[in-house]
């Protein structure tokens, strides 16, 4: 059990900070007007597991904080991703 903790662990952290980074490398190129990154590649990555790096990139960065469905989709989201974790754990221990 504790090596699939382990394991899922490491994932969302890779997968955070490769949100993290997603929104910063996308608004550098938006800056300089440059190839951008998809926003369904910044959505996917938010599905992945990645939504609370993609915040916190959002914000960071003050990136796509303009558009409703980022600001209203990526913490929704994440608050699905946490309803699913409650509702495993819950199946889990009972």
């Amino acid at each position: 059990m504790e090596g699939v903790i382990l394991v899922l662990s490491t994932y969302l952290i890779i997968m955070n900070i490769a949100g993290f980074v997603m929104m910063g490398i996308d608004k550098r190129r938006a800056v300089r007007h440059e190839w951008r990154i998809s926003e369904a590649a910044l959505f996917m990555t938010a599905v992945l597991g990645g939504g609370i790096g993609c915040i916190f990139g959002m914000y960071t960065f003050r990136h796509k904080t303009k558009h409703w469905y980022f600001v209203v989709g990526m913490p929704t989201i994440v608050l699905v991703h946490i309803a699913l974790a409650v509702a495993v754990l819950y199946y889990i221990l009972t």
